[in-house]
């Protein structure tokens, strides 16, 4: 690896951390590994033009990839039920402090697609409850609130169901 490319990876690892604290996550703190997924992130950039994530196939078609860009859309249940992603990059506070160690995390990507079907009659209803953050007013839909609000770092006792 080249200087250039050493000082690319030392600039993502910055970014990684900083989105990562910013949004109430930390990222893995083993310093060795989290090169390595940065070599893996710079790397895929470079051939498909998007950082999806280093361990899962990407196809080379960003519309289809998505949902595997880093940070992937499985990044934040991943950490409420298993204390880190899938590649391990971004991680709980309990597995960044060592209070819990890292487990395999299983793969969510296309476990949670369908055949294709008869679309639904159109309903009011919601697939997720949503969460307000009492402190800002941060809104998310998911099946439980955020850990910690990516706005205002409030806990996740903070939050009250909205919907």
């Amino acid at each position: 690896m080249s200087e250039r490319d050493d000082s690319a990876r030392d600039s993502l690892i910055r970014e990684l951390a900083f989105d990562a604290s910013k949004s109430g996550y930390h990222i893995n703190p083993d310093e060795g590994f989290i090169r390595e997924l940065a070599f893996g992130l710079l790397t895929n950039e470079e051939r498909f033009g998007y950082r999806s994530c280093p361990c899962r196939l990407a196809s080379g078609i960003e519309e289809e990839d998505r949902d595997i860009i880093c940070p992937c859309d499985y990044r934040d249940r991943d950490l409420d039920e298993h204390g880190a992603c899938y590649c391990a990059l971004y991680v709980s506070e309990d597995v960044a402090e060592g209070r819990k160690t890292l487990s395999p995390v299983p793969e969510r990507r296309h476990l949670e697609e369908k055949e294709p079907s008869t679309p639904p009659a159109p309903s009011r209803s919601l697939a997720y409850p949503v969460w307000r953050c009492k402190v800002c007013g941060y809104l998310a839909a998911r099946e439980e609130p955020p850990g910690v609000c990516p706005i205002c770092k409030a806990k996740k006792d903070r939050f009250e169901r909205f919907m």
